[in-house]
């Protein structure tokens, strides 16, 4: 079952020539070359979904990284946490994550939903703050079927389709029993885990029945910040 309140909706249910490359020349700039050509790649295809940009952005290159975790520091209404994100295990949907961030484009938003029966998520990732919005593109599913969703897992809201993820996201603050249906691309660390299940504990408006609604304490995140 789906969480939206409109069909349109994205919801979860109740993502370097000299003296050669080895730096041998005393610049060392060829390791760095060397260590970013060691990275391995995947092909990604994010097209168009049909709807224009809740704010305007680039779509992200289609190489992506398929290998190492990317820190990325989000700073918000609730206080400052950290996101780790999987490249190996969801470079596609990292990939896009880490090109929208760096375009600016999760800051100043709001957080428009979170739950509190069946499963436990804040969901934010929408600069229109409706939960109708997102870059412009999708982003294929990127599942292995063995998915859990225990607290502190970071995944991707996606609507009927199983490849219409965009920007919308979800923090698990509770362990959840949601099938492997969503694209799990990090973690949330303790921090973030603690500041969401205050926010919790002060509910929201029933907008959407069971399915939950705007958080009664307002979530604004300022910025979110990839590590270099």
């Amino acid at each position: 079952m789906r969480l939206r309140p409109a069909l349109a909706a994205v919801t979860i249910a109740v993502l370097v020539s000299g003296c050669g490359s080895d730096g041998s020349d005393g610049s060392g700039g060829g390791d760095a070359q060397n260590a970013a050509a060691d990275v391995p790649t995947t092909s990604c295809s994010y097209p168009s979904d049909g709807q224009s940009p809740a704010k305007e952005v680039d779509p992200p290159d289609e190489q992506a990284p398929a290998s190492g975790t990317v820190h990325v520091d989000v700073k918000s209404s609730m206080g400052d946490f950290g996101l780790d994100l999987d490249a190996e295990a969801a470079p596609c949907t990292v990939n896009s994550f880490v090109s929208l961030a760096e375009q600016g484009y999760f800051d100043d938003t709001s957080c428009h939903r979170i739950t509190n029966q069946s499963i436990f998520v804040l969901q934010c990732g929408d600069p229109t703050g409706t939960g109708m919005g997102g870059p412009g593109y999708t982003i294929p599913l990127e599942v292995e079927g063995d998915e859990t969703y225990p607290a502190g897992t970071l995944a991707m809201a996606r609507a009927q389709d199983p490849d219409s993820g965009g920007s919308q996201f979800f923090m698990v603050y509770a362990d959840s029993g949601l099938g492997p249906e969503y694209t799990v691309f990090g973690t949330v660390d303790e921090t973030g885990v603690e500041a969401i299940q205050k926010i919790a504990e002060d509910g929201n408006d029933g907008s959407m029945g069971a399915n939950g609604g705007a958080p009664n304490t307002p979530v604004d995140i300022t910025s979110v910040t990839v590590a270099d």
